[in-house]
């Protein structure tokens, strides 16, 4: 769940609608990065499609009946209206500004919100170089922008801006191998992020058997598993972006065993059985604010998830109040190293 029962940008971006400031059509609207909410169930969802990386946030989506595009293979200038709530990473924004544009019908808008301090006026600079003057209105402490119907779109920007975000090799003497696939907007995306690299450094040689990566992100801890243990049979990724998921497909395509790919919200629970996981567990969701609720729901799936004395791996801030849930789920828990505001933990289950 939501920490925030409401959400301050859907509200913001609907609220040129209920408030009679621009129309809606009768059918053909996209939504790019959709959340459900109170405000989009009282708009209704007939004649919308929408599109959503985030599995926890697709599921939910998914539920209340929500038609589901693939981000990367939208129809040109296809609809009278889309709707988009971009991402706060500069290059995936553009990339999505710039799909939005690609795929609105001729005398067409596009609509976005950005709260305030996620970068509202960078996000309306950016849409303003692609569409020209726009209309803008302030409500719920976001900034909400349309394009004009007659807006004409700099085609060379927008081409330029569509590939913004695209995937690329990037070299690192962190990685095996030298480099890793990657791409703006995923979690660490540029870098090995500290947290990961001290909890691969205190990895054992000797996992073996079946082996998970709960949060793999673009898959650099199964990387290093594979890489420290050569007596593990296979891996399976969780990841609840679709993006780096696809990432970590192109990571581990030389890996040499069988490497299973879930697009899975973790904190759901999982069904198989595995000998051994590793787990960086994200502490937030789409919003700012801390969410430790995520990690000790990651825990316990961890818990229901291992066979008998099985062991979790796990790396976290040291502030996140994970102790509960880790006495809760394992009969042996040991803290292996604490550094830089990080602990790793190794638990083990009865």
């Amino acid at each position: 769940m939501r920490s925030d029962p409401r959400d301050h940008a859907l509200d913001a971006l609907l609220h040129p609608f209920d408030a009679g400031l621009l129309p809606w059509p009768a059918q053909g609207v996209l939504f790019l990065r959709a959340r459900e909410g109170a405000a989009l169930h009282a708009r209704g969802l007939r004649g919308i499609v929408v599109t959503q990386p985030f599995k926890p946030e697709a599921d939910r989506l998914q539920r209340v009946g929500a038609d589901a595009l693939d981000e990367a293979a939208l129809p040109a200038a296809a609809f009278p209206l889309v709707l988009v709530l971009p991402p706060r990473q500069r290059e995936e924004a553009r990339a999505l500004l710039a799909r939005a544009c690609a795929a609105v019908a001729p005398g067409g808008r596009v609509v976005m919100a950005v709260a305030n301090d996620e970068g509202a006026k960078s996000r309306e600079a950016d849409l303003k170089q692609l569409a020209g003057s726009l209309g803008v209105v302030s409500k719920h402490h976001c900034r909400v922008c349309w394009t004009s119907p007659d807006a004409v779109f700099d085609a060379a920007l927008l081409a330029q801006w569509q590939g913004a975000d695209a995937p690329r090799w990037q070299a690192s003497t962190a990685v095996p191998g030298g480099r890793f696939r990657t791409r703006p907007g995923v979690f660490a995306w540029d870098r090995v992020d500290a947290a990961s690299a001290m909890l691969a450094a205190a990895l054992r040689g000797d996992l073996r058997g079946r082996v998970a990566d709960f949060g793999a992100g673009w898959g650099y801890l199964s990387m290093q598993v594979r890489a420290r243990s050569p007596q593990v049979a296979s891996l399976d990724l969780y990841e609840a972006d679709a993006r780096a998921l696809a990432l970590a497909g192109d990571n581990l395509a030389d890996a040499g065993l069988p490497v299973h790919l879930h697009w899975h919200d973790v904190a759901q629970g999982v069904d198989d059985r595995f000998d051994a996981i590793v787990c960086n567990p994200p502490f937030h969701a789409l919003g700012r604010g801390e969410r430790p609720d995520i990690g000790r729901a990651f825990i316990a799936a961890a818990a229901r998830a291992l066979k008998p004395r099985g062991q979790l791996w796990l790396v976290a801030n040291r502030h996140l109040p994970y102790e509960q849930a880790l006495g809760d789920g394992f009969a042996e828990v040991r803290t292996i190293a604490q550094d830089g505001g990080f602990k790793v933990v190794q638990a083990v289950k009865a």
